[in-house]
Formats: C-alpha cells, sequence, structure tokens
C-alpha cells in the first residue's frame, strides 16, 4: 500500500519547468519537437496536456523522468519535487524513477516484462527502492492490486502479463507505477487501447487514486471527453509549444485560441446533434520545416499577414488563462 493515503500527506509545488526545448539531432537532421514550454503543478492538481499526434505532448512528459532517447538534446529547466531533472545523471535519474515520479505507459503489454509474473515485477521494484524484504514487497502488492480494483487480486499475484486482459493489465501498470509513493504520477494515454467502457473505468479509477493519495498528475491525451473526465488544467499543444492554458471548465466553455475553437467545433458532443462537424482543414506543420510566423496560421481562418511574419509568444489574459495568438476570441474567453 502507498504510504501516504490522504491527499493531505503531501502539499507545495510538485513540478516547475521553464523554457523546456527538446530537439532531436541525427546525422542528417535537427528536428525542434519541443521549444519555450513553462508550467508548474502542484500537489493535487491534474494538468492535461492535449493535441493533436505529434504536438510535443509525451516528449514533454517524458522529459519530467529524463526518458528520452540518446538524440534527445534539451534546454531549459525541469524541477521536479526539488530535483533538477536535466542536470542528473542515469544513475541519479534511477533514484528519480519510482519513489518522486511514475508513469502509467499507454501499452502496459511492452511495459511489463512478459517472463515474470505481474506480483514479481511490482515486489522487485518496491524491494530495489526501499530494501526491505521480498516477503514483505509482496504483502504490499497484494494491497497495491487490491487498491486498482483488480478482482481476485491474491491469483493474480502470479498472473503473467499475456494473461490478464487489456483494462486489467492496465490496473497492474497502474499498481506498479504507485508502488513507491510518487509525488507526481505520469500518464502516458493510458486508455487509448481499451475500449470505451473499460476506458471510463479506468479514468474514474485514476481520478480517484490521485485525488486520494494526493498525488499531482499529468495526463496526456488527444481526446477532449478524457480531458473533461480528469483534468483541472489544459494546456493545449501545437507543433511543440503552448497554445493555450487555463482551467478545464472555462478553456472548453470559452476557447480563445482558434486551434482550440477548432478542436471543439470538430469534436462530437451532445449539443452538435443534427448539425455537420467543422473540421480544422489540413495538417500539422513538418516539425523540420516549421513557418516562420504562428505555426497554426496555414490552417487558421483568423490568419493575418502578422501571423505569417511574427510567431506569437504565451501572453495571460486573465489570472488564469494565456493563449499564444495575435487575434484570441477574447470576447468569449472570460477569466
Amino acid at each position: 500500500m502507498p504510504r501516504e493515503t490522504t491527499g493531505q500527506a503531501r502539499a507545495g509545488r510538485i513540478v516547475e519547468v521553464q523554457d523546456l526545448s527538446v530537439r532531436f539531432v541525427t546525422r542528417d537532421a535537427d528536428i525542434s519537437v519541443v521549444q519555450d514550454v513553462s508550467f508548474t503543478l502542484d500537489a493535487g492538481e491534474v494538468l492535461c496536456l492535449l493535441g493533436e499526434s505529434g504536438s510535443g505532448k509525451s516528449v514533454t512528459m517524458r522529459s519530467l523522468l529524463g526518458l528520452l532517447p540518446p538524440t534527445a538534446r534539451v534546454g531549459g529547466r525541469v524541477m521536479v519535487s526539488g530535483h533538477e531533472v536535466t542536470r542528473m545523471t542515469e544513475r541519479q535519474l534511477e533514484s528519480v524513477r519510482g519513489p518522486v515520479a511514475a508513469m502509467v505507459f499507454q501499452e502496459p503489454m511492452t511495459a511489463f516484462d512478459p517472463v515474470f509474473t505481474i506480483g514479481t515485477q511490482i515486489a522487485e521494484t518496491i524491494v530495489s527502492h526501499e530494501g526491505i524484504s521480498y516477503r514483505v514487497a509482496r504483502a504490499r502488492v497484494l494491497e497495491l492490486l487490491e487498491l486498482v480494483q483488480i478482482p481476485s487480486a491474491a491469483r493474480r499475484l502470479d498472473a503473467y502479463p499475456h494473461e490478464l486482459s487489456g483494462g486489467l493489465r492496465q490496473r497492474a501498470m497502474i499498481a506498479l507505477a504507485l508502488s513507491c509513493s510518487p509525488a507526481l504520477l505520469l500518464a502516458d494515454e493510458p486508455t487509448t487501447a481499451l475500449d470505451a467502457t473499460v476506458q471510463i473505468q479506468i479514468l474514474l479509477l485514476l481520478r480517484q487514486l490521485q485525488r486520494d493519495l494526493g498525488m499531482a498528475t499529468i495526463f496526456v491525451t488527444h481526446d477532449i471527453g478524457v480531458a473533461c473526465e480528469i483534468a483541472d488544467r489544459v494546456a493545449i499543444m501545437y507543433a511543440g509549444r503552448f497554445v493555450e492554458t487555463g482551467p478545464i471548465d472555462t478553456l472548453i466553455s470559452h476557447p480563445a485560441h482558434p486551434y482550440t475553437i477548432g478542436l471543439l467545433s470538430s469534436t462530437v458532443h451532445e449539443s452538435s446533434r443534427g448539425r455537420p462537424l467543422a473540421p480544422i482543414q489540413g495538417g500539422p506543420p513538418d516539425l523540420a520545416d516549421l513557418p516562420g510566423g504562428c505555426g497554426f496560421a496555414p490552417r487558421c481562418v483568423a490568419r493575418t499577414a502578422l501571423c505569417d511574419q511574427v510567431r506569437p509568444t504565451l501572453i495571460p489574459f486573465s489570472t488564469t488563462r494565456a493563449a499564444a495568438c495575435h487575434h484570441p476570441a477574447l470576447e468569449t474567453a472570460p477569466a
């Protein structure tokens, strides 16, 4: 069982990211995939990174744990529970992964080793980080499997990953992430491979665990419906940058950036019944050949000459909201 069991057990700033940039450098290319990203996250908060595939969401999140490939060049400052991740060696990062921050991956079948049982893998993680006996660790694993609502938890301890359904594997992945009581939980589209019924169960479980354990959480998704279910705040990403940030309720009801407006207009919801959807025209830009001005300008209905010439920065327009746009719809975006 995680050592801290209530939201009151933690408090304060958990994540502070300043001017994060990530480039992938190979012999043939130098591609900027994340540019000038800054945000903070307090204990108990859920931040959702929302955007199309290739917008930089997963790269941003993996930067918090130093889980990028050797070709990555990371700039800026990344603080996680007082640890400056960008300055840590691989050996030092191993002490952060698990006890300080942990990740729920998109596909648990590839995250678990197929030749060891679920119970063995989670218990070994606990033993490695906490130095307790395997017997004590195994007892805690049983409590974790019960915490994530796996039926017949005692029997599942000795199950191999392939013997579990997709939903149960994802619950086991969550148990593994919680095994060392992290202050920060990272979830990389953990419900994408699941059917709709199991998806909502996992979302509700993650939200309940996050509240009960007081964890700060970053959730990556391209699904607005998922963001509405789990997020407190949302950061909309496009072409490696934040283009709009704010509380989920006001951002969804009163979007300011044309890209956010386009995402909502092209999403099916109850009020859209009987009306054709209005998809965003065109496709995401090539990160190796970004336009000189606004990255969204070629697809934007509010495009002007200024958009083609000057790249907008993320500017606050209230105490809780910000947008990177020369022509934001501020008349429909209250504080």
